[in-house]
């Protein structure tokens, strides 16, 4: 199965140590557990840009990088061996173990970190640290380190860096997008008619999980009728009803990297005409969308263009009346797609890189990039000013598309996606 392996982990070490100050230290700590309640935690999962420099999966470690005038030595912190903790919680890597795994300058328990960090700091000038990093950690950091007096956030660096995908990184992606396309085509052959949301969020994740993806990239959106008027509708928990479309976004992980696949699909497997035509305005402008995806081009540039085709669609529709220029000058699209074309996808389903550089310009698509492209149309059933027809209709058609050097490549191509295909799946 394409993992990333510790080859690449320490060409991204190597090419961060690059970007970082003379006389610095960079201190990148893993995740720590998230209480659900009282003394329950959920699933832990490790701090994405951590992960991404070495690949650890334990909790309580860190990763620091000391650069001074001529050189970057990276050391890692880990939990000691404890047999009587690893009973309640499982095996630990260890100090040992991990210095035959990372290629690292050395490796100490984490019990050591405030000591060894005392020495890294003497002298230097800059912290870099995630800026989002909790303020106790940090402030203790501070306090030993008394000649720094610039501080950095070394998210923005690793962020600029997580935009371009090595050939790897692209292998798991298409792996989590595989085993979302199976569980897409689940939900459309599934007899839904009388079911719940519930019961197809189950048949889904079940089907994840059954291929290797153990975790859901985010929380599954599985929204019939008019809840698929809300953006981000969890609930699902509402019945299935004959004649009614449900919106499904929903995206497995696979070793970390995600997957964001929606598709609005009909309950009882076919379309109406009302249905129909919205649908196929939403998916012409999609198909639109991606055409224009290459590099140089800015995802700003995609944003507009949507709105325009959007706004296109609504008038010859009869959703939104006047004239298109008008229209878009004072933004009366927004009330029916108020959201954006797409972002950025990789580690995090919605990857922690930025859109601009320091300077406020905008970064231009590059190859190697992957991002969303999902234009939607979203027909609240209160609302008068609306044919009739399309009320309480919500559609949204998302893909994951990665930047070539002279186009694109639609990862998720193979997901049914037109009327006829899902209807084929469905009936």
């Amino acid at each position: 199965m394409p993992i990333v392996d510790e080859k690449e982990y320490f060409k991204r070490r190597v090419t961060l140590g690059k970007k970082l100050n003379k006389n610095s230290v960079t201190v990148i700590f893993s995740a720590s557990f998230k209480t659900r309640s009282n003394d329950t935690e959920f699933p832990y999962r490790q701090n994405s840009n951590f992960y991404y420099l070495c690949g650890f999966k334990e909790e309580n470690a860190c990763l620091v990088f000391v650069k001074s005038k001529s050189s970057v030595k990276t050391f890692l912190f880990v939990q000691k061996k404890e047999k009587e903790k690893e009973l309640w919680s499982g095996k630990r890597l260890g100090e040992l173990k991990a210095k035959q795994v990372f290629n690292v300058r050395d490796v100490f328990i984490i019990d050591d970190l405030h000591q060894k960090m005392r020495k890294f700091l003497l002298n230097k000038k800059t912290l870099y640290y995630d800026f989002n990093e909790s303020s106790s950690r940090v402030e203790q950091l501070k306090k030993l380190s008394p000649t720094i007096y610039s501080y950095e956030n070394i998210a923005y660096h690793i962020g600029l860096m997580r935009l371009i995908k090595s050939n790897l990184e692209i292998q798991s992606i298409q792996k989590a997008i595989s085993i979302t396309k199976k569980a897409h085509h689940k939900a459309m052959a599934f007899q839904k008619l009388g079911k719940n949301e519930y019961h197809l969020q189950a048949k889904i994740e079940n089907s994840f999980k059954k291929r290797g993806a153990y975790s859901d990239a985010y929380t599954s959106i599985v929204a019939s009728g008019n809840a698929a008027n809300t953006l981000h509708y969890i609930d699902n928990n509402k019945k299935l009803k004959d004649g009614e479309l449900i919106l499904i976004d929903a995206g497995c992980e696979f070793e970390y990297y995600a997957s964001d696949i929606t598709r609005t699909i009909p309950v009882n497997g076919k379309f109406n005409e009302p249905q129909k035509e919205l649908y196929n305005m939403v998916l012409n402008v999609e198909l639109e969308i991606i055409e224009m995806v290459k590099p140089n081009i800015m995802r700003s540039d995609l944003q507009k263009e949507a709105i325009i085709l959007l706004t296109k669609g609504m008038l010859s529709l009869g959703i939104l009346n006047g004239s298109l220029k008008s229209l878009i000058k004072k933004e009366a699209y927004k009330k029916y797609y108020p959201h954006g074309i797409g972002h950025w996808m990789g580690i995090d389903v919605h990857d922690e890189s930025p859109y601009r550089y320091k300077n406020g310009k905008e970064i231009a698509l590059a190859e190697g990039m992957v991002l969303t492209i999902e234009p939607g149309i979203y027909l609240d059933k209160k609302d008068k000013s609306i044919p009739k027809k399309y009320r309480g209709i919500g559609i949204r058609i998302e893909d994951d598309i990665l930047v070539t050097r002279s186009g694109y490549k639609n990862l998720s191509v193979g997901i049914a996606k037109s009327v006829e295909e899902i209807e084929n799946i469905s009936s």
